[in-house]
């Protein structure tokens, strides 16, 4: 089950690897900036606002608010998996360059605490050699279509097998209007807001419904 979601996840993803690599050119990084970005970040949200913000001749400074801004929600994953993800402090340094949505998706949706850290550590390494490929290709080969990920609708492929992979574990009414609520307010205030705060918002009104919602032992 595991091999299977994280392979059909890298298939989702590399599309938007090839999209981001293309973006980063069109930007003005060579292949090997583009490269090293999504090696040394690998966060493809965060690095596409980064991208668009260098071709629109921001600097560094607002480039990297961005990026914090839409990984925020990674210190919640991160508290999520920390228990399963024991060891020496330099070992948990490594893995946590895989805290993403779709490894932490995958490993939450394993009962016992050793299939957890495969189920991370497995779907964090196929997904990171995707995504670092794709980007090479795009970057390469697709250096003028810097706009592929709009007009192929590309930017919709991600969150769609992020969805699919998690609607399934949401079994009961509450956890859907939870999920639902904070999907229309993410939905809401993204043509309006910062890159980063929809999901900020998104993530505090779950909060709030799951502690209105939740029984007391639960809270």
């Amino acid at each position: 089950m595991v091999r299977r979601q994280a392979l059909s996840l890298a298939l989702a993803v590399m599309p938007f690897g090839v999209a981001f690599g293309a973006a980063a050119a069109g930007a003005g990084l060579s292949r090997w900036q583009a490269s090293a970005f999504s090696l040394l970040v690998f966060a493809g949200s965060a690095q596409f606002a980064a991208v668009e913000i260098i071709g629109r001749g921001g600097g560094a400074p607002a480039a990297i608010a961005a990026g914090l801004l839409l990984n925020l929600r990674s210190l919640a994953f991160g508290l999520l998996m920390a228990p399963s993800l024991r060891g020496p402090w330099w070992k948990r340094a490594v893995w946590s360059h895989l805290m993403i949505d779709e490894t932490t998706a995958v490993a939450t949706g394993q009962d016992d605490p050793r299939w957890r850290r495969y189920g991370f550590l497995y779907t964090g390494v196929v997904l990171f050699v995707a995504w670092n490929i794709s980007t090479v290709v795009g970057a390469a080969a697709l250096s003028s279509a810097s706009h592929l990920v709009t007009t192929a609708g590309i930017d919709a492929t991600i969150p769609a097998a992020f969805l699919a992979l998690l609607w399934p574990r949401l079994r009961d009414t509450d956890q859907r209007t939870t999920a639902l609520l904070g999907g229309l307010v993410a939905l809401a205030l993204v043509p309006i807001a910062p890159p980063g705060i929809p999901v900020i918002a998104a993530g505090a009104v779950a909060v709030i419904t799951w502690r209105v919602a939740a029984p007391p032992r639960a809270r």
